[in-house]
């Protein structure tokens, strides 16, 4: 049933409980997890402002994915790492739409009505669009 999970990351605390249930999926149904961190357009000009080299923006980009990485390597499941470019939103739908994924676990952001009513939310966007179950975590 959920064979292939795609787990959206983005270093914070939403994406390590996000990476719980994920877990707990995989090792349930023997799934193995798709981890994709999305660099839209102005992280990326941000992030290579801030770096001194490429393997320093490596780094800042392999440190918001420490957290779930070391969640992983406590277990059995195998897993496969991703860093994408693009908005994040159509870029989690494409890459789950794209690549026979079963189940999408991904954080809530805890935008405001506001904020959702005018932006979107990512999880919101992503549970409207993908072809496959979403678990979205408070």
């Amino acid at each position: 049933m959920f064979k292939r999970i795609l787990l959206a990351v983005d270093g914070s605390e939403h994406s390590i409980r996000s990476a719980n249930y994920a877990i707990e999926l995989a090792e349930k149904f023997n799934g193995v997890i798709n981890v994709v961190y999305v660099v839209d357009g102005n992280k990326a000009k941000s992030d290579v402002l801030h770096a001194t080299d490429k393997f320093a923006l490596k780094k800042m980009r392999n440190d918001k994915l420490k957290a779930v990485k070391e969640l992983l390597n406590k277990t059995d499941i195998q897993y496969e790492i991703k860093i994408l470019h693009g908005e994040a939103g159509p870029t989690l739908v494409n890459y789950a739409n794209n690549n026979e994924i079963d189940g999408v676990v991904l954080g809530s952001r805890g935008l405001n009505n506001l904020q959702t009513f005018i932006l979107g939310s990512v999880s919101h966007k992503v549970a409207k669009r993908v072809e496959c179950p979403v678990l979205i975590v408070k």
